[in-house]
C-alpha cells in the first residue's frame, strides 16, 4: 500500500507525502477521495505564515475558530458549524489536514470526526514531511471554496467523542473507564503545570499516565511520532498503553492541559479502530480550577 500505514485499521486516513503530492498531480492513487475533497493547513495564529508558504492548493483554517478563552474549550456547535460549512465542508466532504504543528492539525481532524465528517485525514508528518520529501510550496493565499449549503447530516453526528467535566468524573468511577492524561512526566506528578496560563499544578486522581513527549515542550509527542513527526508504529503506542492498564475495549477519554495533545492520541487511536474514545475537552485547565490541585506520587513507569 504505497503511502499508507498497513499496521493500521484505517490505514487510507494517514496518509504520505507521496500518496498528496500524487493526488494533487491528478495521478491515480489507492485510497483517492470519491468525491469532493478538500486540503488545509491547520495552524494559531500563522496566517502569515501560511501566505509565505503553503502546500500548493491548500486553505488556512485556524484553531482560534475552533476553540475559545479562557478555557480554550470546542467552540459552541453553532461556531463550528458555520466553519465548516464556510469551508465547502459537507459530512460527505474527505477532509486533507496537516500542519506546521501536527497537534493544531489532529485538534482540527477530532472536531471534524464529532461533527460528523466522515472521510478525515491527516498528513503523517505534517508540512516539515512535506518539505523533507523534497516537495515544494506556494505563495499567497488560495481562494476559499464555495460555502456549503447544508453539513447534509445530523450535527453533529458522534457526540461520544467529546466529553466534559461532569463526564469525566463519571468516567473515573466506572470500571470499565480508563481518563488518560496525555501530558509529561513533569506536568502529570505537580513539578509544572506546563502552560504560562495555567497555574496549578498536579494531575486528576485517578486518571492514568498514557505520556506524551520531551519534559519541558507541551508539543512534544515524542512518545507518539518519531523524530521526523510520523506516527510510530501502532503495536509500540499500544504497548505503552497497555502498560499504564490503557487497553481497547475501555471506554477511554484522552487529555492534556487544553486538547492539542490529546486530540493527536485520540486519532491515533482512532486509527487502530478503538471504539469507546473521547478527548475530555477541558483537560487539566478546566478541571484545576473546578476542582483542588492535587500532584500524583508513585514511581515513573
Amino acid at each position: 500500500m504505497h503511502g499508507f500505514r498497513p499496521d493500521l485499521a484505517r490505514w487510507r486516513q494517514l496518509p504520505s507525502p507521496a500518496w498528496l503530492v500524487c493526488l494533487l498531480d491528478g495521478v491515480p492513487v489507492l485510497a483517492a477521495p470519491g468525491g469532493v475533497w478538500r486540503l488545509f493547513e491547520v495552524g494559531c495564529d500563522s496566517f502569515a505564515a501560511y501566505r509565505s508558504g503553503h502546500i500548493p492548493g491548500a486553505g488556512y483554517i485556524d484553531t482560534n475558530r475552533l476553540e475559545r478563552q479562557p478555557l480554550w474549550n470546542k467552540v459552541s456547535d453553532e461556531a463550528l458549524l458555520a466553519l465548516l460549512l464556510e469551508n465547502g465542508i459537507r459530512h460527505d466532504t474527505t477532509v486533507i489536514l496537516y500542519g506546521r504543528n501536527s497537534l493544531a492539525a489532529a485538534r482540527a481532524a477530532h472536531l471534524m470526526l464529532y461533527a460528523g465528517v466522515a472521510d478525515v485525514r491527516l498528513l503523517d508528518g505534517g508540512l516539515d514531511g512535506w518539505l523533507r520529501a523534497g516537495h515544494g510550496l506556494e505563495q499567497g493565499a488560495c481562494p476559499v471554496p464555495q460555502a456549503a449549503d447544508s453539513f447534509g447530516a445530523a450535527f453533529p453526528a458522534r457526540p461520544d467523542f467529546l466529553i466534559d467535566t461532569e463526564q469525566a468524573r463519571e468516567l473515573l468511577q466506572q470500571p470499565d473507564g480508563a481518563l488518560v492524561s496525555i501530558r509529561t512526566w513533569q506536568e502529570h506528578v505537580g513539578a509544572t503545570s506546563g502552560y504560562s496560563y495555567i497555574d496549578a499544578r498536579g494531575d486528576i486522581p485517578g486518571a492514568r499516565w498514557g505520556r506524551a513527549g520531551n519534559d519541558g515542550d507541551v508539543h512534544s509527542m515524542s512518545e507518539y511520532q518519531h523524530a521526523d513527526g510520523t506516527m510510530k508504529p501502532s503495536a509500540e503506542i499500544s504497548a505503552l498503553w497497555r502498560q499504564a492498564g490503557i487497553e481497547p475495549g475501555q471506554r477511554t477519554a484522552f487529555y492534556c492541559g487544553t486538547g492539542w495533545r490529546a486530540s493527536l492520541a485520540f486519532f491515533y487511536a482512532w486509527l487502530m479502530d478503538w471504539e469507546r474514545i473521547s478527548v475530555y475537552d477541558g483537560g487539566w485547565c478546566e478541571w484545576s480550577r473546578v476542582n483542588p490541585p492535587a500532584s500524583c506520587s508513585g514511581s515513573r513507569p
